[in-house]
């Protein structure tokens, strides 16, 4: 605990409706803190089965030093490993995506099964067993097609979230989608500031232009019209269902949101990315499904493609953001979609945000700032916040 004794402290300073304080955002200290304790007690967000949807595709997610290999089975089933050969701890996944008849150590060869277990191992002992070599497993759970991993010994319960996440994604049915566009972008922000800027749309009206004309910014912290008629059409579909927002201490936020100006999906013009609808839709709609989870993702349903998001620190003031966007599986290429159309809203979206991002982050390293109180419409903001509070202290609790 004395190691982060100052992290202890820093947190206990956290005023409820405020930014946190400075060194939380800025400091080695927190960084690696962050990284090495408090976001290994929680579940993470890495990938949806569609980036892994055929025996042999795997995914790698890394996290600071830590590097999981996400990898679909012959058995078609999705697992978790820990990308670090048995024999002599080299890291077998060198790519960030690909596809392997099967997982081979660069440095030796050991080779694995997609399943984990160790088939070959060259020039070894007479009694050296196989079975006791295989990859060491990383917890797991498939929410509806989001793939989420947790990188401690004790992963927290996750039941809840996946019955509510579950429930509503479902009928987008992502075994059927394909990635066809991924951006990895590289903010020049603290990972928590980038989390507080995506909860909120107090920047909206200015910041994002595009983005306000066919999703508006409703649902995020704002009084939302008088959905009455959409939620029968909603019914019909067999897609209304109430606001979800983070239940009883639980990390996830489920809304659907009626589209702004007769949008109907997520583009820059608000018209059909893609021709090839997906769920169940046989026409275009109106509306959008949207789900957060903390600490790291977001994710957006529309009835032609899904994008979804995730981050991860690689420094105090860097963090990855990866960005994804799936059609069906049959859509084609240059015929349904156009890629960088497909993507070019959220693009925009993401550039204008790195541009907030950095800001905030230069101003808070600044020995002028002072935890500064949200605003009402923030209050998704300040949940997450309350979310790191709460996890950090218990995580600190448990290496006392």
């Amino acid at each position: 605990m004395s190691r982060f004794a100052p992290i202890a402290d820093l947190l206990a300073q956290d005023r409820k409706g405020h930014t946190l304080p400075r060194e939380l955002y800025v400091s080695e200290d927190a960084f690696e803190f962050d990284t090495q304790v408090m976001l290994k007690s929680v579940w993470l967000y890495a990938c949806t089965v569609a980036h892994v949807k055929n025996p042999g595709d795997f995914f790698v997610f890394e996290l600071a030093q830590n590097s999981v290999i996400i990898v679909r089975g012959r058995d078609m089933q999705v697992r978790a490993f820990w990308n670090s050969c048995r024999h002599r701890g080299a890291k077998i996944c060198l790519e960030q995506r690909g596809r392997a008849p099967r997982l081979m150590c660069p440095y030796h060869q050991w080779t694995y099964g997609l399943d984990g277990h160790l088939l070959a191992a060259r020039s070894m002992a007479e009694d050296f067993d196989k079975a006791d070599h295989g990859l060491s497993p990383v917890a797991l759970e498939n929410v509806g097609g989001l793939i989420f991993v947790c990188l401690g010994d004790n992963p927290p319960p996750i039941d809840r979230v996946k019955a509510d996440i579950s429930e509503q994604i479902s009928v987008y049915d992502l075994e059927k989608l394909k990635v066809v566009v991924q951006d990895n972008y590289i903010e020049d922000a603290n990972w928590k500031l980038v989390m507080e800027n995506n909860r909120e749309c107090y920047h909206c009206d200015v910041g994002h232009p595009e983005l306000i004309s066919v999703l508006g910014t409703t649902g995020f912290g704002k009084d939302a019209p008088d959905n009455a008629a959409k939620h029968e059409e909603w019914k019909a579909l067999g897609i209304d269902h109430d606001l979800i927002e983070f239940p009883d201490g639980w990390w996830h936020r489920v809304a659907r949101l009626a589209l702004a100006n007769g949008a109907v999906t997520q583009s820059i013009d608000g018209k059909l990315a893609c021709q090839k609808l997906i769920g169940p839709f046989t026409a275009p709609e109106t509306s959008s499904l949207s789900v957060w989870t903390q600490p790291n993702s977001w994710h957006h349903f529309c009835c032609d493609h899904v994008v979804t998001f995730s981050l991860t620190p690689i420094s105090p003031d860097k963090t990855l953001l990866r960005t994804s966007w799936l059609v069906h599986e049959d859509a084609v290429e240059g015929v349904d979609y156009d890629p960088d159309r497909l993507a070019a809203l959220w693009r925009k979206t993401n550039e204008q945000d790195g541009h907030f991002s950095a800001i905030n982050h230069r101003g808070i390293s600044s020995d002028g700032y002072i935890p500064g109180p949200y605003a009402v419409e923030e209050k998704l903001v300040d949940d997450f916040k309350s979310f790191y509070v709460s996890r950090a202290t218990a995580a600190l609790e448990k290496i006392s």
